[in-house]
């Protein structure tokens, strides 16, 4: 019935294979005089996804979550993964041969500075490590008395025979229409973030802030529509855009070419040698800029200044036409979803379904749009101790019957051109437990303190961040990851810089969209997680002495019922999730067959007291 484009449900390949490319590795590393290599799992640009040709983490280990890392010395290796994907490390890695370590606390490089011995010389590719990432391994490798070596060409790549090829997606021009800005008005702002920086030019290294600046998408990763790129934007003058020829269609490239000099990728070096031998001071994207960028300029005679790229904070904040924009994805995305949870709901009693069927339908649905152009993200559809895994990824190995008595919890998104959506729902398949309901409960109470804050300008994402943790604390407990991220137009589902989190330091603006994701996991049992994408906005109160904003909810869909216990609701909580049903019924009702309207009725009937 339902069948995924967008999604595949292999296991990544284990035992031996393995096994034999770790000793693989450990000979080239013998050969090159290193006694051990640095394996992050990253591109030149630090994308959050990469492509097949750029999966060497995964190929090597067999971990394929979004953040990790791997280092290898002659006789041991490790693979250091966040709080999202300890368990899953654990089952996809061959633990007999790999030990799996914390990415963050402590850091991999506490492991170097005990595990490292004097005179030992370590590897590592500067095209895929930034500049502050590569400083902090130079000083582990220091404590011990070793050596940070940068190699010239990926040890890895040598011994990975069938590496997959660069990807040469087709680039499309993102319009107007749903852009709201042309680029030349997009630089003339660039311009004067670069003057403010005391700069002569700036490198644009993260692809998102190329596809933004230029309006331009591709498919060169899974989930976000980029096409991997380069741009250097003086401070007057014409940019330079580095992209692959072969991506461009003739009227694509003439578009460009009214605004930049459009150049393949490896004309940069050149082009940035040739500027630093001037002497010139050249911002650089601390997040997303290779060592080797840092490295070639400093060489050349020019000022590397490293910093946060001022894109980032001008695509952050959304214009009305994207507003306006996504407003009307989420609206048709409220569709799909409505038509979904009334499709679990009919059939996950059964004991029929499977979490792979609840990711097929849920794609079908959204297709039926006629509008989807890629999911945002993997589905995580993951159910009983399936759904305690915080990134958790469905195969066909690990796939789980839904059966009566669990919770299911779906995670998922979807990219149009008008806008990105990203949302969780839990759903109690039979009758939940009054843990279940007490959890589910404290996650919503926390949700709807976020949705309703009225917070200063000038607020950041840390100051608010308690507010979603609060019940749960309340019960002892909590959730190892943070409460929202940014959002984008048509890009990444994960935008920066603003976030939601114990780390949250950028300032809250008018037009920026985050999410709202408290959760609660319980080990080996289940999961809960309830996530709407929230649009910032001005707030009116009265006698205020300074700005206020407030969250504006984009997402709608209906919020599990009976998983609520309305003995630890107070009457404002309970008014907000009335209101929000009311909002969700409204805004999907007349678009959906007699029986998903049956459905969707009682699913936002309002409750009492």
């Amino acid at each position: 019935m339902f069948e995924a484009l967008f999604q595949t449900f292999e296991e990544p390949e284990t035992g031996v294979a393995l096994t034999a490319r770790l000793s693989a590795l450990r000979e080239e590393l013998t050969r090159r005089n290193l006694t051990g290599f640095v394996v992050p799992r990253a591109d030149q640009q630090q994308n959050e996804y990469v492509a097949p040709s750029e999966e060497r983490l995964a190929w090597l280990t067999g971990f394929t979550g979004s953040a990790g890392m791997a280092i290898v010395l002659a006789r041991e290796a490790a693979v250091f993964v966040d709080g999202r994907y300890t368990l899953q490390a654990g089952k996809q890695v061959d633990t007999k041969v790999w030990s799996v370590q914390p990415l963050v606390d402590p850091p991999p490089e506490t492991w170097l500075a005990q595990h490292l011995s004097a005179g030992d010389r370590l590897g590592f590719d500067p095209w895929l490590q930034t500049t502050a990432a590569a400083e902090k391994l130079g000083a582990a490798c220091a404590k011990a008395g070793a050596e940070l070596v940068a190699v010239d060409g990926n040890p890895i790549d040598v011994i990975w025979t069938e590496r997959p090829a660069l990807p040469l997606a087709p680039v499309s021009l993102h319009g107007k229409q749903f852009a709201g800005e042309i680029e030349a008005d997009k630089l003339k702002r660039i311009e004067g973030e670069i003057a403010k920086l005391g700069a002569d030019a700036l490198v644009l290294s993260d692809s998102h802030a190329v596809a933004w600046t230029f309006n331009i998408r591709g498919a060169d990763v899974a989930h976000t529509p980029l096409p991997l790129s380069y741009a250097l934007v003086p401070k007057s003058g014409r940019p330079t855009l580095f992209i692959d020829h072969r991506k461009l269609s003739n009227s694509v490239r003439d578009h460009l070419e009214r605004t930049a000099t459009v150049v393949d990728p490896g004309a940069l070096t050149s082009k940035l040698v040739e500027l630093s031998k001037s002497g010139a001071s050249i911002a650089l994207d601390s997040a997303s800029a290779a060592d080797a960028l840092t490295r070639l300029i400093t060489s050349a005679g020019g000022k590397p200044i490293r910093g946060a790229d001022p894109t980032a904070l001008l695509k952050a904040v959304k214009n009305d036409t994207e507003i306006a924009g996504t407003k009307t994805a989420h609206r048709r995305d409220a569709i799909a979803l409505t038509r979904f949870l009334a499709w679990v709901d009919r059939e996950a009693p059964t004991g029929n379904l499977t979490e792979i069927d609840a990711v097929e339908a849920l794609e079908t649905f959204r297709r039926d749009t006629g509008a989807l152009k890629d999911v945002s993200f993997p589905t995580i559809s993951g159910t009983g101790p399936n759904g305690a895994i915080v990134h958790y990824r469905v195969t066909r190995k690990s796939n789980r019957r839904i059966a009566p008595g669990d919770l299911l919890l779906i995670d998922s998104g979807a990219q149009y051109e008008d806008g990105t959506t990203d949302v969780t729902r839990t759903i109690a398949v039979g009758e939940p437990t009054s843990e279940m309901r007490d959890r589910f409960t404290r996650v919503l109470r926390g949700h709807i303190a976020i949705a309703c804050a009225l917070f200063p300008d000038g607020t950041t994402g840390a100051q608010l961040d308690t507010l979603a943790r609060q019940y749960l604390w309340q019960a002892g407990v909590d959730f190892e990851h943070g409460t929202g991220h940014g959002v984008g137009s048509y890009l990444s589902v994960h935008e920066g810089p603003a976030r939601i989190s114990k780390l949250g330091s950028t300032p809250l603006k008018r037009g920026m969209i985050l999410s709202n994701e408290p959760g609660y996991y319980k080990t080996d049992a289940f999961g809960i997680r309830i996530e709407n994408l929230e649009l910032v906005v001005a707030a009116e109160v009265a006698g205020a002495e300074k700005p206020v904003n407030a969250f504006e909810t984009l997402t709608l869909a209906p919020i599990d019922r009976r998983l609520v216990d309305l003995n630890m609701l107070t009457g404002e909580e309970l008014s907000w999730l009335n209101q929000y049903h009311e909002r969700v019924r409204h805004a999907v009702r007349g678009h959906v067959d007699d029986a998903t309207k049956a459905w969707l009725d009682a699913a936002t009937a309002p409750l009492s007291l």
